[in-house]
């Protein structure tokens, strides 16, 4: 088991995906709770629901199931937004509140496709980060599928 680290040093993870589709169909999908529901989830498990309040100080809530069953809840507040190129916000799971960690989303523009980068800071160790590196990853692979269907 390791310890938590101190501030800086604690685990990051920065995942890189290109998308064929605008910074603002991008930027819906990850602020519609209409949306949300089609892509978000590291498999082909259901979200059960999704809330934004897409502003500053906003919360945004999603709970979701995984193909074992297993329900999953994370929720947390909108500390940045910057329609279609930003998305900063706090990243709680119901089952470990302790262990917030931070999230940036940037958008940014490339011919017809959007280079999506998202930056997960803050975690608690590293097995954390790296159940969120496979989490994360299966999500995008829904989300471009999401796009290629459109």
């Amino acid at each position: 088991m390791s310890a938590q680290l101190a501030g800086d040093q604690r685990p990051h993870l920065t995942l890189q995906r290109r998308f064929h589709a605008t910074p603002a169909q991008i930027f819906g999908a990850w602020t519609d709770p209409k949306q949300l529901i089609r892509w978000f989830g590291p498999d082909e498990g259901k979200v059960e629901s999704a809330k934004t309040d897409l502003r500053v100080g906003g919360r945004y809530h999603i709970v979701f199931f995984t193909e074992d069953g297993e329900m999953h809840d994370v929720s947390g507040v909108y500390q940045e937004v910057v329609t279609n190129e930003k998305l900063k916000f706090t990243w709680r799971w119901i089952t470990l509140p302790e262990r917030e960690s931070l999230v940036t989303v940037t958008l940014k523009a490339d011919g017809d496709h959007t280079i999506m980068t998202l930056l997960h800071e803050q975690f608690f160790d590293e097995n954390a980060r790296d159940g969120h590196r496979e989490g994360w990853t299966g999500a995008f692979d829904k989300l471009e599928k999401l796009f290629a269907s459109a």
